[in-house]
């Protein structure tokens, strides 16, 4: 497998090359998460573990586990653990996420579960040649109401399901946590620049959490001369 070797904040990441490599969408995934203290962490559709990475070092009393269904991406996040030393904390089970709540292979109940999952339904824009891109972005493994209802398996009660999605699906999105007993109750929406729309919306939900639910101020990644935000800046711990 040809990879890089990258670092962002105090993580270090082996990547392919030419297949599926994490983006801002992490990123923003990781920083939205804004819980004081956390003790169990899931990442469904973890790639190369990048999320679930950031998170250990951030709740260092944590204990995480990765959840990922290609071989490539399973094995990368296996050395990525033992590369950043946290082998004791993280870990990595292989299985398709369709199949956590029909064959219970999740069996422990997490406090806070994450998901960058594919942004595109099967036979919607240009699939990428590359097949874990293709996997990574279109539903050709897994659809959105498979992902929501295995969140819902795995929480406690009152624990919280954080996922960055398209805004074309967000009232899918927020009927499908409502239907698996999932309150939406933050959302942040985030754009490339303050005078384009949205691209992208983070959500937070919580399971058999009450109605309510606060919009926060937008995110903006670009100044309108190209250059990051101060906030984008910040998670990439460049401030």
């Amino acid at each position: 497998m040809d990879v890089t070797l990258d670092s962002i904040r105090d993580v270090k990441v082996y990547q392919s090359k030419s297949g599926y490599r994490f983006s801002v969408d992490s990123l923003l995934l990781f920083d939205f998460v804004n819980l004081k203290t956390v003790k169990n962490i899931i990442d469904l559709g973890a790639g190369v573990g990048i999320i679930g990475l950031l998170l250990a070092n951030r709740y260092i009393q944590s204990c995480i586990t990765l959840v990922e269904i290609q071989d490539n991406l399973v094995k990368l996040a296996q050395k990525n653990i033992s590369l950043n030393r946290l082998e004791d904390r993280v870990k990595v089970i292989q299985c398709d996420i369709k199949d956590i709540p029909v064959k219970k292979i999740v069996k422990e109940k997490y406090d806070l579960v994450v998901s960058n999952p594919p942004f595109r339904r099967f036979l919607s824009g240009r699939l990428n040649v590359n097949d874990e891109k293709a996997i990574a972005r279109h539903e050709l493994l897994m659809g959105l109401s498979d992902l929501i209802r295995a969140a819902s398996f795995i929480l406690q009660e009152k624990g919280r399901f954080c996922m960055i999605y398209h805004p074309y699906r967000l009232a899918d999105v927020i009927n499908l946590l409502r239907l698996n007993n999932i309150e939406p109750k933050r959302l942040r929406f985030v754009h490339s620049y303050h005078f384009s729309e949205s691209k992208m919306f983070l959500i937070e939900a919580v399971k058999s959490g009450k109605p309510g639910m606060v919009v926060d101020k937008p995110f903006y990644v670009y100044n309108d001369d190209g250059s990051y935000t101060e906030e984008m800046l910040m998670i990439y711990n460049k401030i």
